[in-house]
Parts: structure tokens; sequence; C-alpha cells
């Protein structure tokens, strides 16, 4: 394993561990919710990264980036949605 695949794969564990703090930090629903949306960007784009750095242009390192740029779009609206849900439930009309 080359040094810069271990770097990214390193900051991929790192962001999950930074996103785990957040949530033991964030007092509400709508500050953890970005800590999951941090995960799935930092920590993702990372594994992508390293995929790409190992694998080169491959099936394989393609089929990461789809699953990543997936995640990211059903990610973009369940965060959406959650958002919206805890607005509604605080009462919050908009």
């Amino acid at each position: 394993m080359s040094a810069l695949v271990g770097l990214c794969l390193a900051l991929a564990v790192l962001a999950a561990w930074i996103s785990a703090l957040a949530l033991w930090r964030l007092t509400t629903p709508l500050e953890r919710l970005h800590a999951v949306t941090f995960v799935n960007v930092a920590g993702g784009a990372a594994l992508v990264l390293a995929a790409w750095l190992t694998d080169g242009l491959s099936p394989r390192a393609l089929k990461c980036t789809v699953i990543w740029l997936a995640t990211l779009l059903v990610g973009a609206v369940l965060s959406h949605v959650t958002g919206h849900a805890l607005h509604i439930r605080d009462g919050e009309r908009r």
C-alpha cells in the first residue's frame, strides 16, 4: 500500500471520528444532521480517492465514484426531508 493511499484511508477514518465527536458534542438534531453529511462527503471522497490511486482508471474505481455520487444525492434528499420534518415537529412551518 502506497503512502498516499494510506493517507486517504487515514483521512476517511479521521472524518468518521470527527463526525462521531460532533454527534456527541452537538445538541440539536439539526446540528447533528450536519455531522452525518460531513462524513458522507469527506469520508466518501477520501475512499474514492484511495480507490483511484490504487486502481487508476478501472471499472472498480468508476463504480466507487458512482456509488459515492449516488450516496451524495440520496443523502442530500434525506437530509432535506429530515430537516423539514424536524422543523414541522418543532412547530415551525415554512
